[in-house]
């Protein structure tokens, strides 16, 4: 059988699940954790990425040779600039300085043209609020008009609700056999939930989804807004308008600190080998609380979002040199 791949975006997707025995030791429960940091984008945005520009090109959106454009916190950007340059389309990124420079410096490398946005008065550096995302939208905005391009819009376009629950949903209901109690996810534009919510509810109804949002910018949750420039990079904006969660049922609400994904995300670093971002840290301290409540004896499914590689500038891991 040959097994060599026609390009890397065919290597997108079926990535492994793995279980948390070491940091659940002692624990009366299961956390399984799904590997989307083994993307070749570092991400599990890459899906996304691919989903969007496929389904535009079937639909005829998207015209060959056409610029593409999108606001990105840089990881459904690198998703872009790897299946832009496969299928040769001009890639520009639009990303808040307040992101982690990584990531600019990836989408670059991958041959994106990368426009980055300087934050409001009084922002912090590696914290990007919802203001400083209104600024990027509105530059995204002005390109696409002023270069003719195709705008990707991971806000709105179903493409990105159609990856996960056409993909990363089957993909945990298989590779779990079909144990699945819950499943908590940090919410940044909604796909992720919706998509992998609605597959596995549609195998089991039972399945309770929980959505994880920031302490002090929990929105979903019905929460005031009193820290919206917290670290979690990719989402927490309050933003309330998201889109691929209407009419999606949400089981619970988890609000996880910045302090706790950061302490989480190490953990899956020192204990389980896994290293990824503060949004997977986010995940696991969410998935430790729901097991010490609610959830005890169950097993939860959880998403590890992205590469600790990409948060080295930032304080999400100790100097060690």
């Amino acid at each position: 059988m040959n097994h060599v791949l026609p390009s890397v975006v065919e290597t997108i997707g079926n990535t492994p699940l793995v279980r948390l025995d070491r940091i659940t030791a002692g624990i009366d429960g299961t956390i399984l954790a799904k590997l989307d940091y083994l993307n070749p984008g570092g991400s599990k945005k890459d899906r996304v990425a691919r989903r969007i520009i496929e389904e535009a090109e079937r639909s005829g959106q998207l015209k060959p040779m056409q610029p593409v454009v999108e606001l990105t916190s840089g990881n459904t950007g690198t998703g872009l600039a790897i299946v832009c340059r496969v299928k040769g389309y001009p890639f520009v990124a639009v990303m808040s300085k307040g992101n982690s420079p990584e990531r600019a410096r990836m989408m670059a490398a991958l041959g994106a043209e990368v426009v980055l946005v300087d934050q409001l008065p009084g922002s912090v550096p590696g914290q990007v609020s919802g203001g400083d995302l209104d600024l990027v939208e509105a530059k995204a905005q002005e390109l696409t008009e002023a270069r003719g391009a195709f705008r990707a819009d991971q806000f709105h376009h179903d493409g990105n609700r159609l990856a996960h629950y056409h993909g990363t949903g089957e993909e945990l209901w298989r590779q779990a056999g079909g144990d699945i109690d819950g499943f908590a996810d940090f919410i940044g534009s909604g796909g992720t939930f919706a998509g992998v919510s609605q597959a596995l509810k549609e195998h089991n109804p039972a399945i309770r989804c929980f959505a994880v949002e920031p302490a002090g910018a929990a929105v979903l949750a019905g929460r005031p807004v009193t820290s919206p420039d917290h670290p979690i990079q990719g989402g927490g904006y309050s933003r309330a308008e998201l889109t691929y969660l209407h009419g999606v049922v949400i089981d619970g609400f988890v609000q996880i600190t910045g302090d706790e994904a950061r302490h989480a995300a190490r953990r899956l670093a020192a204990e389980e080998g896994i290293f990824a971002g503060f949004s997977s840290g986010a995940n696991l301290a969410a998935a430790l609380q729901l097991l010490d409540g609610e959830m005890r004896g169950k097993s939860i499914v959880i998403m590890m979002c992205d590469s600790g590689l990409k948060y080295l500038s930032t304080d999400l891991w100790p100097e060690v040199l």
